[in-house]
Formats: structure tokens, sequence, C-alpha cells
């Protein structure tokens, strides 16, 4: 190993935050936590003496937030947690599994790295009856089990990966002042969605803001309504199949879903500026129609951080990104999320899977921000805002979860030839030979 890659590793044993008993957010006992799940833990695990180590993705006020979340692990058990954020948390958890320095606990953003390691033997499998737990008390927990389930260095498939911390992405935005003066009422399913922005044009609107525009990452927008609309047209097997290739991206399935999107943002008269706009307005810009007088546009798809971008003063509020009432599909949801991993066993990496299990080690970040659960179990109440509280209300109902499928897919399709097969196909190139030139480009990695 050359000094850069041993400069990288040493890097995580940096301690950028450690939780004591002093630093809870929360007094325990004072408001309307499950104060009884955090009792019941402390008095069933005794970790003094031990320090555990993690590392994750969450830097600046998103490592402070992890960090209110463990100091009431450690308040509960006696262990010294010490939390390290990295910006290329992807590079240096592969170097310190290499260099068999890695902490008790990764935190990866997203499964396909962590399936990598488990392959290779860098993660230890999550204690007996965490499946079981996540089916029965997490919405959609096939869901989970399915996307935490990896095969090991043997083949054999184990539950490796614990969700904690969800991101949203199947979300339709929109300005409540502006539906009210139109009269629209919000939609039910994919249907009265089609029928809506069809009732806007006639009624002299437009129905859609949609920019593709990213930068180098420009197209990554259309995959994620490719992706939502996969899940509303066919079953979740076959998502996964397409995520794999087992499912070749040119089947008719695959194309259907890229027409089902072009259904929206390649009809002139469906998207703010015409059909040309859509690949050249950056994403960050597009959804600013919404809150123009008069609206030059009424609904935006758009992830659960899109507000960032949104006026000041604006005037918004989202809907569930309905799915067929005619395909008997559900309400799944398309999104992202965090995972906890053991990369280094002990009593105490065992024990955080164990305490991420209890609500209160939910309800303690849900009460700041930023924060989404499918834990059914947990005080909603509790949650810091209306917005993230609807916004979990669609989780819980969820009836299937799926990762965002280009972060699946390997870089060179998921984070190129769909990006780029998503431009060509707004600006004019049809859906069946877009598939079959990102087809062909991942033929040529395999």
């Amino acid at each position: 190993m050359n000094t850069r890659m041993l400069g990288s590793a040493a890097a995580l044993a940096l301690i950028a935050g450690a939780s004591h008993a002093q630093d809870l957010r929360f007094p325990v006992g004072e408001g309307d936590f499950n104060w009884q799940s955090y009792e019941d833990f402390a008095a069933a695990h005794d970790f003094s003496g031990e320090t555990l180590t993690l590392t994750g993705p969450w830097t600046g006020a998103d490592a402070e937030l992890v960090n209110s979340m463990l100091a009431y692990f450690a308040a509960a058990t006696g262990a010294e947690v010490q939390y390290n954020g990295s910006e290329s948390f992807e590079q240096d958890i592969v170097i310190a599994t290499q260099a068999n320095s890695a902490p008790n606990i990764a935190v990866f953003p997203q499964p396909g790295l962590a399936a990598d390691l488990a392959a290779r033997g860098a993660l230890t499998p999550l204690a007996e009856g965490t499946g079981d737990w996540v089916l029965e008390n997490y919405a959609a927990g096939q869901s989970w089990v399915d996307l935490g389930t990896y095969a090991g260095p043997e083949g054999d498939e184990a539950l490796y990966g614990f969700f904690y911390k969800i991101d949203l992405k199947s979300l339709v935005w929109y300005s409540p002042e502006a539906f009210e003066e139109a009269g629209y009422d919000i939609p039910e399913s994919m249907e009265d969605l089609h029928a809506l922005t069809e009732q806007i044009v006639a009624d002299g609107g437009t129905p859609w803001c949609i920019g593709l525009g990213s930068g180098a990452a420009t197209g990554w927008p259309a995959t994620d309504w490719v992706e939502d609309l996969m899940l509303r047209t066919q079953t979740p097997e076959v998502y996964d199949q397409w995520v794999t290739n087992e499912i070749p991206f040119d089947d008719p399935r695959i194309v259907n879903a890229i027409e089902e999107f072009g259904w929206f943002a390649r009809n002139e008269d469906f998207v703010n500026g015409g059909t040309s706009a859509v690949a050249s307005t950056d994403f960050r810009d597009s959804p600013q129609g919404l809150f123009s007088f008069p609206p030059e546009c009424y609904m935006h798809r758009q992830a659960s951080f899109i507000p960032t971008f949104f006026p000041d003063d604006a005037d918004a509020d989202f809907f569930y990104f309905p799915s067929y009432a005619e395909q008997d599909l559900g309400n799944p949801v398309l999104g992202a999320g965090t995972l906890f991993a053991i990369t280094a066993d002990s009593p105490a990496a065992q024990g955080l899977i164990a305490f991420l299990q209890t609500p209160l080690a939910h309800e303690v970040w849900m009460a700041q921000s930023g924060f989404l659960t499918p834990y059914g179990a947990v005080n909603t109440d509790l949650f810091a805002s209306d917005t993230q509280r609807q916004m979990n209300e669609i989780l819980l109902n969820a009836t299937t979860f799926r990762f965002d499928a280009s972060d699946l897919m390997p870089g060179e399709i998921g984070a190129g030839a769909f990006w780029t097969g998503m431009v060509d196909y707004v600006t004019g190139e049809d859906a069946q030979s877009v598939a079959e030139g990102i087809q062909a480009r991942w033929d040529e990695i395999r």
C-alpha cells in the first residue's frame, strides 16, 4: 500500500466528535419521547469501558445531528462513542477495510458499496432476528430487508445493512394558492394526474416545470422520473432485475417507462418553455415558475431537498407522486437513505444496531431536522415541522420502497449513459434507440 493510501486510512482514526452522557439534546424523561424504550435498553446493555467507532458521510451540521443521537447510546450503555465524518467516505472506507483499520460501524449512503464489501468479507452479518424485526416494524419492511441483504464471500446471503434516516423522492411540489385559485384538486391516482395535466392546458395554463440541467450531471432528474414510473408500471421484482441488468435496458417494459416520462416531458403544451427548455433549464431554477404570478407552471416533481432552491417567501406544498389505480401495484416510493453496517465486530457495535431499533433513537433526530423514518412506532408529533411529518406519512404508507436505480447501477451507466440518454430522449431521439444505446454501453463494460 502506498503512503497516500496509508494516509487516507489513518484519517479514519481521527475523531470528529465524541458522544457523552452530558451532551443529551433532550433531557431524559422530558417531552413526548418514548423514554420507556430508552430505559429498557439501558437496563439491558452495559458497555462501560468500551469504545465504539463509526465513520460515515455526515459532516458539519449533519455530524452534529448524528452525534446528538449517539449521545443517548453512550448515556444508556456507558460506552464512549467516536464518530468521524468524511466527505470522501466511499474511498476511505474501502482503504480502511483493506488496511484492517476499519471502525466498528460504517454508515453507507447507498447500498451498492456495502454489497461490494460484504462480498469481500469486510462486513459482519447483523444479529439473528434483525430481519424479522425490520419486517414487523418498518413500513414496506420486506423492501428494507431486501435492500440490506447481500451475498457474503461464500455466496450465502445475509442481512448486513440496517437502514436509518431515509430520503424521499416520490413528491410533486405545487403552490396551494395557485391550485386554490384555479380550483384544482390534489390527484389521488396517476390517471387523475394525467387528467389534471390535460385540464390545466385546457384552462390555458402550463402544467409542469421540468429542468434536467446540472452541469456535468445534466440528465439525472429525468432518471428519477423513469425510476418512479418503473415502480408504477412494473412489479418491484422487475425493477430489481432492471437495476442489475438481468433485464436489458432495451426491454419493452423499460422503454415503456421512458415513454411514460415522455408523455409529460415531450409535449410542448405540458412543460414551461416547451420541450426545448427541458434539457437546458437548470434543475435548481426549474421550479421558480410555480411561484410567479400568474403561474408559469403548476407542478414540479422532485425530491424532498428541492425547497432549498425555492424563493424565501414561497407558498409551497407537495403531494405523493401517485400510482396507477388500474395497475394495482400499491403505493411505491422511490428514495434513498443511509444504512449502518458492522465493519469491525464488537459487543458495542451489535448493541448500537439494537439501539437503532428503539423509537427513541429515531425520535431524537426527527425532533430536530432532516430526518425521515419508516419505523411505525415513533411519535410523529415530535417532527420539527409539518412538512417533515407529512413526508413521513408518505413513507409510512408505502407498500414498496426502492432505492434510486441509477445509484445502484455501474457508474458508467447510472451516472453516465443513463443521464446522457435521457437528454437525447427529451431532445428528440426515440425511447427505443436511447434504451438500445444504454444497453450497448452496458455490454461494453462487462
